[in-house]
């Protein structure tokens, strides 16, 4: 073509004057189309590079494309600090997040495999006699009106009431309170009066009244409203007064009632299980009258998919196929039925190379793992079929056993041969051993980081002595600090015997106590059914005086699960049954220490969530400048009026609204982003107003707070777990689940030994580079010398090796698992030949 001359395209990304958060006016380049492993310590600065600045000039250049009036309904992020990025191609970020909570999310909506799974049925399912048409697919949607059972609303969970639970005591008479469930005080004298006028003999033991008599007192919806004249009050006036049933009382008061006492007093009468109507499928009837493969959808979204895709791949095997048909008789030996089973099967293997067999579509997402996520969201990426994208993922491998971590680099391979670049955010060195360039961050975290150490082939990296991530990459330079040390003994133990839950069938467990345990396991073997749910709410019930363990020794039959724990009432589906509890008496207290956000709002932060921000606000309130003019510790808090910026209610921020343009956000211009008001930030101690101490690092605000011994004890604890790199004010919306754990974490730690306690922890090494790990696990280490016991949910083999103790599970997940496949010291684990966790702690303990 005349004046055409064709160039060849740049294979880099190259980043110039790179300046997010912590990183020092970078220049670096990346290489596409390959993978491509970003590392360093927690919080050197990877992650500013790899998403704050890469990812995030990829997205806003899209953005730049679309039209105004769409671009002001996408949530937009930031601009970077950046001066140039050239040869970036368009991005995707698969984060760790888990997403808001809903129980009707599953792994069927997330993958979008349910959607095809119910085309699937409406379009290919056998209909039974007396069916005029085929149901419209949304009738196969537990989330459609269309869809959704009428007794539960698609939930599958029904709240039902009994007479048993409202009248526990039938020999009483309604006058003498047969009827539990009603109110007290003047409202139980209102309700009889009003029960009087209607006509029933309120005086009479309620089992001697007749049955339709009791059933219409306890469940009718019917209000009927009646004069009622006191009986006693002389000078009280007649007055209107209406019936409410048992039943219609309870639920009201769950439903409308802002008085907590009163609704934990009438959650009491409610029981809570798998809906009667739908079975716990959240479908209407008509739904479940329709099979395919002589199974209902409900059927088929309970298996694991492995065996689902075994039940469709006959279907996608039919030879000469029929062509579709419109009447209601069977669809499943026709084209359609042929082409949507296989493009099912074809997405079930993506996601069981992933590791993901063991699930089910029905999954609900709440019960997954932000890892587990994160595989379902790649999952669906690979069935894009983009081209010459930039996938960007935040530590891939998190919450996964290192022999379900193979797999993911196959899948991750299959991405970059596809014609994609792979950018990912990785700690776990098994994965950066298999990509192909490494950019490493650092050498330290927040100010002692920022730096491109190295950027290159893998290998090249074992040349520059600087680097945190070097002697974990390369063991057989012996630098990296070993783990080894002396076992302890048992000091006693917990012992629990026939426990089923979920895929746990009549499992007997032993958990030292005085020990440090590590539970292992390939994902969806049982290990936080285990930990999360079987050991908490057992020992939940024993110190609480309810539910199971809640007596010593003695029987715990499944009926007796914890239904009025904490947490909330169990349905029956889930409910938990352990035959024998023994060792209880030896836990004086339990702490759970969990992955779950800190707090859901800016508003809550690494300073107010410790405590220490109170130490702060006395500290400031204490000035002579504060006293001068009566401000007291409240005075600097960013959460109410008085102190605060009352521009941006100290947000810091404010939101600007464009009629035909995006939305942005951008600094306070009243407060500069500072959050107070001008004469809050007048008072100031050694230099610094409060603005100026939440903006300080964990690390420098030890320093500058070493004086303040309330908050210098937080401050060491916070930096003896690793987090000091993270600032005072730092949002908990922008921590990770394992930032946040540890901050749990750092606060109990900070608190006076109350007894033996025991600590649940899942996964505390997520997030956390292998320098880091050590520090967590001398914290870990320091508890059990205190005399507590840690029981962790643990993948990493370093942690799992300076345990005292081991519970395997296996030996695969979903159904496989459910069972303990090896229990000892790490020593004895490595060399049982069921373990699938024993290869790679044998690695470990020999220094590999």
């Amino acid at each position: 073509m005349p004046g055409y001359e064709h160039t060849t395209p740049d294979a880099f990304v190259r980043v110039r004057g790179a300046s997010e958060n912590n990183l020092r006016n970078i220049d670096v380049d990346v290489p596409r189309d390959v993978i491509v492993a970003f590392t360093g310590v927690s919080g050197s600065g990877k992650s500013s590079l790899a998403f704050g600045t890469i990812f995030t000039e990829a997205q806003r250049r899209y953005l730049e494309s679309v039209a105004p009036y769409a671009r002001r309904l996408i949530q937009q992020g930031h601009n970077p600090h950046v001066d140039s990025i050239t040869g970036l191609p368009p991005a995707v970020a698969l984060q760790q997040r888990r997403g808001a909570p809903s129980s009707r999310s599953s792994v069927g909506t997330v993958t979008t495999l349910s959607n095809t799974l119910r085309m699937l049925f409406s379009r290919a399912g056998t209909f039974p006699e007396g069916f005029d048409t085929r149901l419209d697919s949304d009738a196969f949607s537990p989330n459609t009106a269309a869809g959704a059972c009428p007794e539960c609303h698609g939930v599958g969970v029904a709240h039902t009431v009994t007479e048993e639970t409202l009248v526990p005591d039938t020999s009483l008479s309604i006058r003498d309170g047969a009827i539990a469930a009603w109110p007290g005080a003047w409202q139980a004298k209102n309700l009889r009066d009003i029960t009087i006028a209607l006509g029933y003999d309120v005086d009479r033991p309620w089992r001697d009244l007749d049955p339709a008599d009791r059933d219409w007192l306890l469940y009718t919806d019917e209000q009927p409203v009646v004069e009622i004249t006191p009986q006693r009050d002389r000078v009280a006036k007649p007055y209107k007064g209406m019936f409410w049933s048992a039943k219609k009382y309870v639920f009201h008061t769950l439903a409308d009632s802002k008085s907590a006492t009163m609704r934990e007093r009438v959650l009491r009468f409610v029981r809570t299980g798998v809906c009667p109507l739908c079975g716990g499928s959240g479908l209407r009837r008509e739904a479940l009258a329709v099979t395919f493969a002589g199974r209902t959808i409900a059927e088929l979204n309970a298996l694991p998919m492995s065996e689902l895709a075994e039940i469709l791949r006959p279907t996608t095997m039919l030879e000469n196929p029929a062509p579709a048909v419109s009447s209601t008789t069977s669809g499943e030996r026709t084209d359609v039925a042929v082409a949507l089973a296989t493009d099912l099967l074809a997405r079930i293997r993506v996601l069981t190379d992933l590791g993901l067999g063991y699930l089910g579509l029905g999954r609900v997402t709440t019960t997954l793992s932000p890892g587990e996520m994160q595989r379902l969201r790649l999952a669906t990426q690979l069935r894009s079929g983009l081209f010459g994208v930039v996938y960007v993922l935040d530590e891939p491998s998190a919450g996964l056993h290192p022999a379900d971590a193979e797999p993911l680099l196959d899948v991750l391979a299959q991405l970059a041969s596809s014609g994609n670049s792979v950018f990912v955010v990785e700690h776990n060195m098994d994965v950066v051993r298999g990509a192909a360039w490494i950019v490493d961050v650092g050498p330290g975290a927040g100010e002692g980081g920022g730096d491109v150490l190295y950027s290159g082939p893998v290998d090249g990296l074992a040349e520059v002595a600087g680097s945190r991530t070097r002697p974990f990459l390369f063991p057989e330079s012996g630098e990296a600090p070993t783990a080894e040390r002396e076992r302890r003994s048992p000091s006693d133990w917990l012992s629990l015997e026939g426990v089923s839950l979920h895929n746990l069938a009549d499992v007997d467990a032993a958990v030292p106590l005085g020990t440090l345990v590590a539970v292992t396991g390939v994902s969806g073997s049982g290990k936080s059914t285990l930990v999360g749910r079987v050991l908490r709410e057992v020992v939940d019930g024993y110190l609480r005086g309810t539910g199971i363990g809640a007596e010593e020794g003695a029987d715990a039959e499944a009926d007796a699960a914890p239904a009025e724990l904490a947490d909330a009432i169990l349905p029956a589906a889930d409910a938990l049954a352990v035959r024998r509890v023994s060792g209880l008496e030896h836990i004086d207290r339990m702490v759970r220490v969990d992955q779950k956000p800190i707090g859901r709002t800016p508003r809550s932060n690494l300073a107010t969530y410790t405590g220490l921000f109170d130490a702060v606000r006395a500290l400031f309130a204490d000035t002579d400048l504060a006293r001068e003019r009566g401000y007291s510790a409240g005075r600097f808090s960013f959460n109410v009026a008085g102190g605060r910026c009352e521009t941006c209610l100290g947000e810091g921020y404010v939101s600007v609204e464009l009629l035909f343009l995006p939305g942005s956000y951008g600094r306070c211009p009243t407060c500069d982003g500072s959050r107070y008001n001008t004469e809050t930030l007048e008072v100031t101690y050694d230099g610094k107003n409060v603005a100026d101490v939440l903006a300080l690092t964990v690390d420098q605000a030890a320093e500058f707070l070493e004086a303040v011994p309330a908050a210098s004890r937080s401050l060491r604890t916070l930096r003896d777990v690793g987090l000091g790199y993270l600032r005072l004010g730092q949002p908990a919306t922008e921590l990770s689940g394992g930032e946040a754990q540890r901050i749990k974490l750092a606060t109990e730690l900070q608190r006076a030994g109350r007894g033996h306690t025991l600590y649940l922890l899942d996964e505390p090494t997520t997030g956390l580079h292998p320098a880091d790990v050590r520090l967590l696990l001398a914290q870990l280490q320091a508890l059990v010398d205190a005399g507590n016991s840690v029981v962790v949910v643990e993948h990493d083999m370093d942690v799992v090796a300076a345990a005292d103790w081991v519970i395997d599970l296996g030996p695969a997940g979903g159904d496989a698992g459910g069972r303990i496949v090896a229990a000892g010291t790490p020593h004895d684990v490595a060399h049982d030949d069921a373990s699938r966790t024993a290869p790679y702690l044998a690695r470990r303990l020999a220094g590999a």
